[in-house]
């Protein structure tokens, strides 16, 4: 597929929720740019570890859905980073979320009880990505076995990450609660593409308007892609906007004097079905003149997404 017909294919894919990669070349390399949705992560506890396990798990991308059966511990100002927060019985708040099979869930409730009704819950329903479980060795296997006994198949059980977290030696609230970050990212991570760090974008957000845009076969446009980036730089490899025949545009690759430049270079392409790279350097004399003060290096392809 060409470009535009793969902004269309990853336009769908968005609509529906769904993860997508855009594959291209630039000076001779073949890059992948990802386009992946916000992954939920639903704590299932709103105790003192969901707290920062909520933050760090929001910076990176998670939606975050908390869930506790007790008012104090489930309210917006105790979690405001999280997307939605649940205060009702965990068996009814795993029914009001409906976990799919692309969840990351984390049991860490209050108790032994708590967490063998949630468990029991989201076996019975689909099994999501990540499903971790809080507790000592002894507890957790204790645990485990029981649900073993009550006819949970074992496989399912040997899926469950438990003790939860990844054995980095944590102690502190924070530190397990980074420990679980690490998980998570692992899991997220298992199946990326790493044959070269520089041939996977940075970026992997999805903005739906601006793929609305882009994948738009009506309208004449070039795409600015960031796809290479050195020192310090406004935006991340993967960054990308578009300019069409009207001069509007949507996106940005990083604003100011360089994106004008770029801009310009970009909006005398259309129609062409021509492509080329661009090196911006914003650390020589002119960037320096202009007030940038990054300091770092991008470079950028333009393509014409026009359909001739």
């Amino acid at each position: 597929m060409n470009l535009l017909e793969q902004f269309q294919s990853i336009r769908e894919s968005a609509e529906h929720g769904l993860a997508s990669a855009l594959h291209f070349e630039a000076e001779g390399a073949e890059l992948v740019r990802s386009f992946r949705p916000n992954e939920r992560l639903i704590l299932l506890g709103g105790g003192n570890i969901a707290q920062p396990l909520c933050r760090y798990a929001a910076d990176l991308g998670f939606s975050v859905i908390v869930a506790d059966d007790r008012p104090t511990f489930a309210n917006r100002p105790r979690f405001p980073e999280a997307h939605t927060v649940y205060c009702d019985r965990f068996e009814n708040a795993i029914d009001r979320i409906g976990i799919g099979e692309g969840d990351y869930v984390a049991v860490i409730t209050r108790g032994h009880r708590y967490d063998a009704d949630c468990l029991r819950k989201i076996l019975r329903g689909t099994m999501p990505k990540y499903l971790g479980m809080i507790g000592s060795k002894r507890r957790t296997a204790g645990l485990l076995h029981l649900l073993e006994g009550e006819g949970f198949d074992r496989a399912q059980l040997d899926a469950i990450h438990t003790p939860i977290g990844l054995d980095i030696g944590a102690l502190s609230v924070k530190e397990i609660a980074i420990s679980i970050v690490a998980e998570l990212i692992a899991c997220r991570r298992a199946n990326t593409n790493r044959r070269s760090h520089s041939s996977i974008m940075t970026s992997e957000d999805i903005d739906l308007p601006l793929l609305r845009y882009v994948a738009d076969e009506s309208i004449d446009k070039v795409l600015l892609l960031v796809y290479d980036t050195s020192g310090s730089t406004p935006v991340k490899s993967g960054s990308f906007m578009a300019v069409d025949s009207s001069t509007k545009f949507m996106g940005t690759i990083g604003g100011g004097c360089s994106e004008s430049a770029v801009l310009r270079q970009a909006y005398y392409l259309i129609g062409t079905g021509e492509s080329r790279s661009v090196s911006i350097d914003m650390s020589n004399d002119v960037a320096e003149k202009e007030g940038m003060v990054c300091g770092g290096q991008m470079k950028v392809l333009l393509a014409d997404l026009s359909k001739r």
